[in-house]
């Protein structure tokens, strides 16, 4: 990875706000305080923040917005071609209770689509890069871990027993009709793997997964540098109901549609998805 190259700095900025957020989990006291929308907020996720708010600018001097940052009414958004779209600090609860699972998120959205993404883990020192324009940098996703020589991901095809991983909360009706599809489609019938934040995209873009459903409700700065990742690596990230690749800035709410991560994103793996669709709807009365 050229030192220079957008992609590179943008991990050097990724791996500056991680620091700050290591710096606050060591400290014995640190406040937890909650937004209007009553998800939690603490001091790193503004440290985060500013350290890349204030970074962004020297790279592409375009619009930006964070989580932590009052959101520009649409009527404002709609006329951005490019902007900035982070989550400082994606999976402040699991930071909260100490769970190693929470990351940095950047990505670059034009005209409507995730076109570039980090995903930076500060506990475990993983770096994930996705990258869909060569201006930017080599294009695909590429993984590195303290200074190790970037890997080129490869999602995997999609096996015979497809194996999923799940968030720490989900919709548990919804997702037991998912298992339940899967399991007359397959004969699947593991337990998801449980993780927090944008790591679940990031392993599936590894191969180490094939399924990644998010059913209840995330908003679009917690899924589109993942979503990069993972579609240069050769996977998907899907409305649950469209199967149509999930769009940004395209309506007032930023709130996502319930989604479905696939490790294997090809054509020829399509009709399997629509016939899972297909078999986990809910029964009509």
């Amino acid at each position: 990875m050229d030192n220079g190259s957008r992609l590179s700095r943008l991990g050097d900025i990724a791996i500056e706000a991680g620091e700050a957020i290591t710096t606050v989990a060591r400290e014995a006291r640190w406040e937890i305080t909650e937004k209007t929308d009553l998800s939690p907020v603490t001091q790193a996720d503004l440290a985060a923040h500013d350290i890349i708010n204030s970074a962004l600018p020297s790279i592409l001097d375009l619009p930006i917005i964070s989580e932590e940052a009052q959101l520009a009414p649409y009527a404002t958004r709609r006329d951005w071609e490019r902007y900035w779209l982070i989550d400082p600090l994606d999976g402040t609860r699991e930071f909260i209770r100490a769970r190693p699972e929470y990351t940095v998120n950047i990505a670059l959205i034009c005209a409507g689509k995730a076109e570039l993404g980090i995903v930076y883990c500060p506990a475990s020192g993983r770096l994930y890069l996705g990258n869909h324009q060569p201006e930017h940098g080599p294009v695909g996703s590429f993984k590195s871990t303290h200074a190790s020589p970037w890997q080129r991901l490869t999602s995997r095809p999609l096996p015979a027993q497809p194996m999923l991983i799940c968030g720490h909360r989900q919709d548990t009706a919804t997702e037991a009709r998912l298992r339940q599809a899967l399991s007359q489609l397959t004969g699947q019938r593991e337990a998801p793997a449980r993780l927090g934040s944008s790591m679940k995209f990031c392993l599936l873009a590894e191969g180490l997964f094939d399924l990644y459903p998010r059913l209840g409700p995330t908003s679009e700065w917690d899924t589109a540098a993942g979503q990069v990742v993972l579609e240069g690596a050769g996977g998907a990230v899907l409305n649950a109901d469209t199967l149509t690749p999930l769009p940004y800035n395209t309506r007032e709410s930023i709130l996502n549609p319930p989604f479905w991560a696939v490790a294997d994103g090809r054509d020829c793996s399509r009709s399997f998805w629509q016939r899972l669709q297909l078999l986990s709807r809910p029964e009509e009365d």
